[in-house]
């Protein structure tokens, strides 16, 4: 593939990719890469830095990358961008690029990143500083001769307890096991909960998670950053420890350790129990010389909040047989295993001070009695040797794991010379002392020597006319006799083993000693060319074979050669997991369902066998189950979360991977549902005498859409019945009720809605509306001034208003010696500004044409007002007939017609003001039937009606019309069709082969008019002719070459009793099957029972005996292939 053509298909995609050095984290930004680029990467990563107090910490990185990539450095708390402290430069000769840190302090101590980055990917590697901080301050305090006074600082010991937990109920939850939970990570959920007792735990999650969010509350008071919480652990020593990475906002804040409520004191010395301690932001509490009254409930609290709660248990247990030495040859499995006097649900393994967990690597069982426990070491490699500890309450056990080399195993390539090995010969020539050219030219690199096929090896020596630019010393004579006078082309450097993914670009090469030297290229022995889909390319003494695009079928051995010098190397293929972008890009959408519905996502992909799929919801791996399917094949995955509801919302990803890499896929879940009940309490804001206003909380969960509006309903106590008040806006949670009676209690229900449906309700308590009664009496009246013509009075407003406002005082004088009141306001009667009384007055009122009118009109005014009434405007018709009186006004129509609709308005006014009030009069009638209806089929399915529109249309702008359907096969009529405006629609869903009818009525605000019934509308449904189509018959090919259905399984034998082992083949025509046991033949042998029924094949041994332990292989054969399976046997005593 051309390099324009990469570039074309070039798609930005953002995947992790593996990195050759361990630790490293590489994410590629484009797929696939052009011919001769790279994402970046480390040659050499960051490594962890300790350094003392006041000292320069240095960190160095090597990285490489196609092009150049650019070199930048992070931490996680802070920049590092202070020139004071922070020098970032590169050293050219060595190629290292180095942050310098100058005079460290403990505020330095974290976690630093290095980023490298170019156009198609990037990379980041981490690495930890950890300062030392010396004890000097005391001791620099002491020197200074500075007397102290020990006997003021003595202090009267307190023994300070903490908030008891509340004792465990019959039927609860233990409270200790929700603080175990609150400081344990998610994945050793399942083991705390074991050691209560429980078996399902995930209900407690939802408590748990809102427990956390007020501990973590709680917690960010007095702490910056708290992470890396570890429960208490017995280690090899026979220390128990626990601890946590912590950054205090204060630091000078108090530590409080407690152990079943009471404070324990703790020191910070080696002989102190426990001893605390602290490097940087990491703290560990210690406790040695263990013994059975340090079990308890320890708990760390920073001031008064808790950071971490751990169980510390001391089983009365013993080993009763202890872990044994073990060896086990490379690549094979080594078992460890011990037995305990007293069940236990699982034991701490280790190797040396670090704990192990059940994995890809070690595997961890124990025995359904809960007394044997045993640890499978897999594929054990040279770095796997060392000490490993079985540990058991505050007892212990040791072993060692000596991993020997596997002698069968090649370790190296010997070319066409079979006598010396690659590590002789690099052993033997690390012994010259003397090079001909100043390198040794005749390796290539991988397989380090070369022969030219007569039994002796012509390159090992050098001939001594080199230029010496690595000279030991001088020696006078070789080492062995030179046979070669004329040493010829030698290979200045050799191929070496390539590895490339599938549809990147391969390159090997090599240097000869000559430019004008020719050769050529052989992949797996046949003789390569320009045309075999590689590219040759000589450059003077450099020669190179350029694969543009690998594929699987590239994996080879290539070798080049050269005037007899040959050099070889392996290239291999690797195929890690590849997604299609457009498919990538389709998953990466959110999956939006309404609530009891199913979610799928279906995933296409590729790669090199076998390949492992794990679907994952919020970091937790699904499981099939009842509700969650996962189907999966070569190069599809597929996940249906069955009836999911609001809490499955959530991320979801598919990580895919196999030996070459992983890669991963994330969606996101949102499930829509009803929201819940409004939240109270509800708030009571205004209790007046007229209006009740009260507010509320919005739901916890909307439901995923917003809230639209709030439907509210009122119920007077002491009545069955609840009023509908209508609906209010979603955005403001508050509602004032106007229409209420003074006194009267009422109770409100307050239901949410939007757009998936309306929630349960919420219930207000009895809310009262205020009492309407007298004022209180007022002060006394003080007499401020007098004349002969004026006394000015003054006085207090009443303490009780009688729940409204005061709108005047009446004041009458008595002459002294009579009983004679009389008013004596200075402007006479009290005026009252206009008001209408009636609170229940309606503004739209719909009257049939011919009836009577009757609007009546309460208000109070004082003085008399003037009141004056208009339609639309203009002063009412004279047929129009309005009485008033001192408290109200009446208008009368007494044989409406249409002409009488429109909006009448009455104003009063008064000296004081003026009020008006309008009410909207629609004059009707029943409406009479629309035209001739019609009905025409333009689209198959459906049928659109048209009709003439009803007379009485043009008088009344609010008539609509309804259709009505009915069918040959329901007989039932429905409506389809409302509130509509104009004279067609279109009916949908019609099915041929039935006859169907429809009506179209008129409709207006005093009801239906009579139907306009259509004509009968039908379609016939037409049959084609059924045909069959034989399919072509072809014959069958029903050979198959063997293979295994059910392979040899693992069986460990008591000795003295029966081993049964079998196995399932298949294969057309039927394979022959032969037994083996330490490539043995069995066929023959009376003393085991072979059978192969149907293609099962079983071998019996009556009788277990040390002799029969080994490996036992079953090979099948026929004219199409062989395969074979076999296992291991293991005899127990």
């Amino acid at each position: 593939m051309s390099s324009t053509a990469n570039q074309s298909s070039q798609v930005p995609v953002g995947f992790n990719k593996r990195s050759r050095v361990p630790g490293v984290t590489i994410t590629q930004f484009v797929d696939p890469l052009p011919a001769g680029k790279s994402t970046p990467d480390f040659a050499r990563k960051t490594m962890n830095v300790t350094a003392q107090e006041g000292k320069k910490a240095v960190f160095k990185a090597m990285v490489s990358g196609e092009p150049a990539p650019t070199v930048t450095w992070g931490r996680n708390k802070g920049e590092v961008e202070d020139p004071q402290i922070y020098k970032i430069k590169y050293d050219e000769r060595a190629r290292e690029h180095i942050l310098e840190i100058h005079k460290v302090k403990p505020i330095h101590a974290d976690t630093y990143k290095c980023f490298v980055t170019n156009e198609y990917g990037k990379a980041v590697s981490t690495a930890t500083l950890t300062v030392l901080t010396g004890g000097m301050k005391k001791n620099n305090h002491a020197a200074n001769g500075q007397a102290q006074d020990f006997r003021s600082m003595l202090k009267k010991t307190v023994v300070t307890r903490k908030k008891q937990l509340p004792p465990k109920k019959e039927g609860e939850i233990d409270p200790k096991l929700w603080e175990l939970l609150l400081s344990a990570p998610k994945k050793d959920y399942e083991k705390i909960c074991l050691d209560f007792g429980v078996t399902d735990f995930r209900w407690m999650l939802k408590r748990l998670n809102q427990m956390k969010k007020e501990r973590e509350e709680e917690q960010a008071k007095v702490v910056e950053n708290l992470d890396n919480v570890k429960q208490i652990e017995v280690k090899p020593n026979g220390r128990a420890e626990f601890g946590f990475d912590m950054k205090l906002l204060d630091p000078n804040s108090a530590i409080h350790l407690y152990k079943d409520g009471t404070m324990v004191p703790y020191g910070y010395d080696e002989n102190s129990k426990p001893c605390l301690k602290k490097e940087g932001t990491k703290y560990v509490f210690t406790m040695k010389d263990l013994q059975p009254e340090d079990a308890g409930f320890y708990q760390v609290d920073v001031e008064d909040a808790n950071v971490l709660t751990t169980d510390f248990q001391v089983p009365n247990v013993e080993f009763t047989t202890k872990i044994k030495d073990v060896k086990a040859v490379e690549s094979e499995d080594a078992i460890f295993e011990c037995v305990l006097s007293t069940p236990l649900n699982r034991i701490t393994w280790s190797k040396g001070n670090s704990s192990l967990e059940h994995g890809d690597k070690y595997e961890i069982t124990v025995s359904e009695d809960k007394l044997t426990h045993m640890l499978r070491v897999k594929d054990c490699g040279m770095d796997d040797t060392g000490a490993y500890y079985a540990i058991a309450g505050i007892n212990s056990s040791s072993a060692s794991l000596t991993v020997e080399a596997d002698p069968n195993r090649r370790k190296g390539k010997t070319g066409d010379q079979d006598g010396l090995s690659k590590a002789a010969l690099q052993k033997e020539k690390d012994d010259l002392d003397t090079k001909g050219d100043g390198k040794d030219g005749s390796g290539d690199g991988t397989d380090g020597d070369k022969s030219d096929g007569d039994g002796k090896n012509k390159n090992l020596l050098g001939d001594g006319d080199g230029d010496g630019k690595k000279k030991k010393r001088s020696r006078t004579g070789p080492l062995v006799p030179d046979t070669v006078v004329d040493r010829g082309v030698q290979f200045v450097s050799g191929l070496s083993d390539t590895a490339a993914n599938v549809g990147e670009r391969a390159e090997l090469s090599c240097k000869l000693s000559s430019d004008t030297s020719e050769g050529r290229w052989y992949k797996n022995g046949k003789l390569l060319t320009n045309g075999d889909g590689v590219t040759i390319i000589k450059d003077g003494a450099c020669h190179r074979l350029i694969i543009d695009c690998c594929n699987k079928d590239d994996a080879a051995v290539y070798r080049f050669e050269a005037e007899g010098r040959k050099s070889e190397a392996t290239l291999n293929v690797e195929d890690p997991p590849h997604i299609d972008p457009d498919a990538l890009g389709k998953f990466t959408k959110p999956v939006i369902i309404k609530a009891g519905e199913n979610a799928e996502w279906k995933l296409p992909f590729s790669g090199g066998a076998p390949m492992t799929i794990q679907w994952y919801k919020d970091d937790e791996e699904l499981q099939p189950g009842l509700n969650v399917k996962i189907d999966i094949s070569d190069t599809e995955s597929q996940l249906r979360l069955m009836k999911c509801q609001r809490k499955d919302c959530g991320e979801v990803k598919i990580k895919i991977k196999n030996e070459y890499g992983t890669r991963e896929a994330i969606s996101k879940l949102i499930v829509l549902d009803k929201p819940t009940p409004p939240q109270g309490p509800v708030d009571i804001m205004e209790s007046a005498v007229t209006s009740v206003e009260f507010k509320w909380k919005p739901p916890k969960d909307s439901g995923g859409c917003p809230i639209t509006n709030y439907i509210i309903e009122r119920q007077q106590v002491g009545r069955n019945k609840w009023s509908n008040l209508g609906e209010i806006p979603g955005s403001n949670p508050s509602y004032k009720d106007s229409d209420v009676d003074p006194g009267r209690r009422y109770c409100y229900r307050i239901r949410a809605k939007n757009a998936e449906g309306i929630s349960d309700y919420l219930q207000t308590e009895d809310i009262a509306a205020g009492v309407l009664r007298y004022p209180g009496v007022p002060a006394a009246p003080k007499v401020v001034s007098a004349f002969k013509d004026c006394i000015n009075l003054s006085w207090c407003p009443p303490c009780d208003t009688g729940g409204t406002k005061i709108v005047g005082y009446n004041l009458e004088k008595n002459k002294k010696g009579t009983n004679y009141w009389s008013l004596i306001n200075q402007n006479g009667p009290i005026t009252v500004k206009p008001k209408f009384t009636d609170h229940k007055m309606k503004t739209f009122v719909v009257v049939k044409s011919g009836n009577t009118v009757r609007l009546n009109i309460n208000f109070e005014a004082s003085p008399l007002p003037e009141i004056s009434w208009v339609k639309d405007g203009i002063p009412v018709p004279k047929h129009v007939t309005i009485t008033n009186h001192d408290k109200g006004s009446q208008l009368l129509i007494p044989t409406s017609e249409r002409s009488d609709s429109g909006i009448y308005t009455i104003t009063v006014r008064n000296m004081v003001g003026q009020e008006s009030f309008s009410i909207e009069i629609r004059v009707t009638d029943d409406p009479r039937p629309p035209g001739p209806v019609e009905l025409n089929q333009n689209i198959p399915g459906t049928v659109t009606l048209c009709w003439a529109s009803s007379p009485d249309e043009k008088r009344d702008d609010r008539l609509h019309y309804m259709v009505s359907k009915r069918d040959s096969f329901k007989r039932t009529w429905r409506t389809v069709a409302d509130n509509l405006f104009n004279n067609k629609f279109t009916v949908v869903n019609i099915l041929p082969g039935r006859e169907y009818y429809f009506r179209v009525f008129a409709k207006n605000d005093m009801g239906l008019s009579p139907p306009s019934e259509s004509p009968v509308f039908g379609t016939k449904k037409e049959k084609g002719q059924f045909k069959v189509n034989m399919p072509e018959m072809k014959s069958l090919d029903f050979e198959a070459p063997p293979s295994f259905i059910v392979p040899l399984k693992r069986r460990t034998a008591p000795q003295g009793y029966e081993c049964y082992m079998s196995c399932a083949v298949r294969g057309n025509p039927a394979p022959r099957v032969t037994w083996y046991r330490n490539n043995i033949s069995l066929n023959t042998n009376t003393n085991y029972h072979i059978t192969n029924v149907c293609g099962v094949c079983s071998l019996l041994i009556l009788r277990v005996g040390p002799r029969d332990n080994g490996e036992y292989k079953v090979v099948i054969d026929s004219k199409l292939g062989t395969a074979e399976s076999s296992m291991s046997l293991n005899v127990r005593e």
